[in-house]
């Protein structure tokens, strides 16, 4: 029987039977992984309130004849609970750990996810920027980061670059994954139209330094556009709409 210890952040928990638990796990050293916490929910001592979502804990699992690693330690090291204490918090959070949990595949190591999960939960608990705002970083770098990041540069029929396109604002083809051109762009379903500003604003997000994200500041139009168009994008080449994404719009509006 083989063990291991890592830091890791709890994206979902489902009741197994009448005492244990199944965590699905984003982890700093391992990426996503599932474990069984065997009698979880009558456990005083070892697990007794720290499995819960998005809480970020040390933990210690060992790998058996069994389908899944057993969790045998759990250190709580921080309980993000201002996000479970507000409802809208709650809805992004919720958002962004089944985007991880249902796109990252097992057990491939994704520090760089880990650490983008971490520092949005962060600054939702503690309103560092305004919870869309943080939305719209998170979904931008998980894209880019999962190789699926959306080509905001030039247009994805004949390569004219976005300074080069006239129009203050800009048609993107969901299903190309990218912006299309005034001449290129008649005939095109399923588009979005994007301003110029925002685009670039986006673009800083993808690509920009995650500590200065603090320094977001998007205004209205930004905020609706960049929301309205990841949260179609994101989805789409998921290939599957997120149910925790129908909760957060209800809370929205």
């Amino acid at each position: 029987m083989s063990r291991f210890s890592t830091p890791a952040i709890i994206l979902r928990r489902i009741d197994f039977g009448d005492y244990d638990l199944i965590l699905s796990l984003i982890t700093l050293n391992r990426g996503k992984v599932s474990a069984i916490a065997k009698s979880a929910k009558k456990s005083t001592k070892r697990f007794a309130g720290i499995l819960e979502p998005f809480s970020i804990l040390d933990v210690v699992c060992t790998i058996g004849k069994g389908r899944l690693p057993v969790l045998q330690e759990a250190v709580l090291k921080h309980p993000f609970s201002v996000i479970r204490s507000d409802m809208t918090k709650a809805a992004y959070a919720s958002y962004w750990a089944e985007l991880i949990n249902e796109w990252l595949e097992d057990s491939q190591r994704q520090a760089d996810i880990y650490h983008l999960f971490h520092y949005s939960l962060a600054g939702i608990d503690t309103d560092l920027a305004p919870e869309a705002a943080l939305s719209i970083l998170f979904q931008m770098r998980f894209a880019a980061l999962s190789g699926y990041g959306p080509n905001l540069t030039h247009c994805s029929f004949c390569s004219k670059g976005l300074d080069d396109i006239k129009s203050s604002k800009v048609a993107f083809d969901i299903k190309r994954g990218g912006l299309v051109c005034d001449a290129c762009s008649p005939g095109i379903s399923g588009r979005f139209s994007l301003s110029k500003g925002t685009i670039k604003q986006l673009l800083w997000i993808e690509s920009g330094d995650l500590i200065k994200a603090k320094r977001i500041r998007l205004d209205p139009l930004a905020i609706k556009e960049s929301l309205d168009f990841l949260e179609a994008f994101v989805p789409y080449h998921l290939g599957k709409a997120p149910r925790s994404l129908t909760f957060l719009r209800q809370i929205r509006s």
